[in-house]
């Protein structure tokens, strides 16, 4: 991996700020670890994506990833933290590639799944279509379509947590106002790219702002260093 300067930022950050967060993640990995540009990283497992997005966040911002969630019950606000090198740790173990049910098997599931699955409306459709999605034995099957109950689907989708489990990271909280216990998913591609944006537009304004004093350039202004710009910033709003 290698690191992202300023202006690797901007760029990363004005080359996806229109595309689908699945994309903005997948953008973000090959961008840091170019030794990926020849490989389909939207067909990797969901849980070494993660961890490249993991790395790339202790990398950029540091290990701790500082968050906010709200209780559904009481609508308070709570806070979350998490380790970025703890949450890289779990991916760097070994994942069985495939889980069987039955007659059936099942990879694990990459980007280009949740991206394909990403307009549908309804969960349990989407999980059962992430299934057939997933599914390796449809040639002993001579083309059936996939018959899961509701049991056999959660167990599906609990044996692949198990074999990958970096593909979903669950977050626990405890309200400490009303008492409601409940879990959330944190998103990984979304709160890594919210970071990016905020450093973007951080970046942009303190563009304009000695610009609009000194009259240097773009290059100029993100050639400085952090220490250095800041100083200027401060004479300027002296």
């Amino acid at each position: 991996m290698r690191g992202l300067n300023q202006s690797d930022c901007l760029t990363l950050w004005e080359s996806g700020r229109t595309l689908h967060p699945i994309d903005q993640g997948l953008l973000a990995v090959q961008t840091a670890f170019p030794e990926t540009r020849d490989e389909s990283v939207a067909d990797w497992p969901l849980g070494r994506r993660n961890r490249a997005l993991a790395e790339l966040h202790v990398a950029s911002f540091g290990r701790s990833l500082r968050g906010w969630t709200t209780c559904a019950q009481c609508a308070e606000k709570l806070e979350f933290e998490v380790d970025g090198e703890t949450l890289a740790a779990m991916g760097a173990a070994e994942v069985e590639n495939r889980v069987a049910l039955g007659q059936s098997e099942f990879r694990l599931p990459t980007s280009r799944d949740l991206a394909h699955l990403a307009a549908q409306p309804e969960a349990a459709d989407a999980a059962l279509l992430l299934l057939e999605r997933c599914r390796l034995d449809r040639g002993r099957q001579a083309g059936a379509p996939l018959d899961l109950n509701e049991q056999e689907i959660e167990e599906v989708g609990s044996r692949l947590a198990l074999a990958d489990p970096l593909a979903e990271i669950l977050l626990d909280f405890n309200c400490p106002v009303c008492g409601e216990s409940f879990q959330e998913s944190l998103e990984l591609t979304s709160f890594l790219w919210a970071e990016f944006e905020a450093r973007a537009r951080r970046l942009l304004l303190d563009v304009h702002t000695l610009a609009s004093a000194y009259g240097w350039g773009e290059a100029e202004i993100l050639g400085l260093s952090a220490a250095r710009r800041e100083f200027y910033l401060e004479m300027v709003s002296a």
